[in-house]
C-alpha cells in the first residue's frame, strides 16, 4: 500500500495593481519568492475583470494610477467582492481610506511589508 500524498499547500492568490511595469515586475517577484501566487495587472479595468474571475484572496494596489486612484478602484472592487481585503501600497498618502482596508507606505522595508501581508492574509484568507 502506497502512502497518501499530502494535500497541496494553499498558496494565497494576490492581485497586484501597479501601472509602472518595472514596479509591477519587482513586486510580483518579491511576492512570488515569499510563496504567493500573483496576478499582476497594470490597469483598473484589468484589475476589476480579474477580481470577478479569479479566486483572489487580497488586492495590493498602488494609489496614484493613470486616470484614477487606488481609492476610486477600491470603491468599485468592494462592490464586486466586499470580502477581499484591499491594501494600498504607495508613496502617496490617500486623502480618504474609504473602501481601503490598510495603507502601506512604499518606504517600509520589504521584511515588514511581507509581515503585514502575512498578518492580513491569516485573518482574511484562512
Amino acid at each position: 500500500m502506497q502512502p497518501e500524498k499530502p494535500p497541496p499547500s494553499f498558496r494565497p492568490l494576490i492581485l497586484c495593481l501597479e501601472d509602472d511595469q518595472s514596479y509591477l515586475y519587482l513586486r510580483k517577484a518579491v511576492l512570488e519568492k515569499a510563496g504567493y501566487d500573483v496576478i499582476g495587472v497594470s490597469t483598473a479595468s484589468e484589475a476589476l475583470e480579474t477580481l470577478r474571475e479569479a479566486p483572489v484572496c487580497l488586492v495590493l494596489a498602488d494609489h496614484m494610477l493613470r486616470g484614477t486612484t487606488g481609492v476610486e478602484v477600491a470603491a468599485k472592487m468592494k462592490k464586486i467582492r466586499p470580502d477581499v481585503p484591499l491594501i494600498l501600497y504607495s508613496g502617496t498618502n490617500p486623502d480618504s481610506m474609504k473602501n481601503v482596508d490598510l495603507f502601506i507606505n512604499k518606504d517600509v522595508p520589504t521584511s515588514k511589508f511581507l509581515a503585514i501581508l502575512r498578518d492580513v492574509l491569516s485573518r482574511y484568507c484562512s
